[in-house]
């Protein structure tokens, strides 16, 4: 029994003992098959030629995979006196990665943004003694490995500690959500995946229904998207990918965001 991997999203599924028929996450409308066809891997085989990199960014430590694979996210660690958490998944787990990150006080659970980055969420649990996963219980449909360590939260927001909150805001997918880190006396920071994505101006963020396909995402949706994170201040917003990051007034840039993007959408 194996642990496929499909090569076009990096998400791991159940185990069996063939390759599975289709990825339905990437058969959905906001993703896609690869033009040559669907395609697997493992965890194994795709440790051969490829190793997760951890890279310093505006402070946090940012933790990806190279040569980039699948979508090409990287994860996030949120440092905070209560503990770790990982925010948003790689699909490779290494023992050198688990080392690096155990020396930084380890992991206390996992946060995931939307279904395309639930990568190897079961892996990385279990090499921290399987923490809990936090995915939105909207997004139930689309873990393609279930496992106990996974818990489905549910309503809008989700303190998962004293310092983290997660913030249900729908959009790209009815559970897409975003992290809030407060740091006490420093500017607190929000994680957003591309529930708000981070554009390469690093001045705006942008929304979109689906990312690869180019749909917009409707007015009433980025204006829920807005009313979400409101309540909270934030001066710093890391995107999906790296160096994806505003650097400062990251709350009154999404407000300029959200206004810039009704009126380019408007009649």
């Amino acid at each position: 029994m194996t642990h496929f991997m499909c090569r076009q999203c990096g998400v791991q599924f159940a185990a069996s003992d063939k390759e599975p028929s289709a990825c339905p996450i990437c058969e959905d409308e906001r993703q896609y098959v690869r033009w040559a066809g669907q395609a697997w891997t493992t965890m194994a085989e795709l440790g051969r030629d490829h190793k997760v990199v951890m890279k310093d960014e505006d402070g946090v430590l940012a933790i990806g995979v190279e040569p980039s694979f699948a979508i090409g996210q990287r994860a996030l660690l949120i440092e905070t006196p209560g503990g770790n958490v990982l925010w948003d998944c790689v699909s490779l787990v290494t023992d050198e990665a688990v080392a690096a990150l155990k020396a930084k006080g380890g992991l206390k659970a996992i946060a995931i943004s939307h279904p395309h980055f639930h990568s190897a969420i079961v892996e990385w649990s279990g090499a921290f003694g399987s923490i809990p996963i936090y995915i939105h219980a909207d997004n139930r449909q689309w873990v393609m490995r279930p496992d106990p360590a996974i818990v489905f939260w549910e309503g809008e927001t989700k303190s998962i500690l004293p310092d983290v909150t997660l913030i249900r805001c729908g959009g790209h997918f009815e559970g897409s959500a975003v992290c809030h880190w407060a740091r006490h006396g420093k500017p607190s920071r929000l994680m957003v995946g591309d529930t708000l994505q981070v554009v390469q101006d690093r001045k705006h963020v942008s929304f979109m229904y689906r990312y690869p396909n180019i749909w917009p995402l409707k007015a009433h949706k980025v204006k829920r998207i807005a009313a979400a994170v409101a309540p909270y201040d934030f001066d710093t917003i890391h995107g999906a990918f790296w160096g994806y990051r505003i650097l400062a007034d990251g709350k009154a840039v999404v407000a300029r965001s959200v206004e810039r993007y009704l009126k380019a959408i408007a009649d």
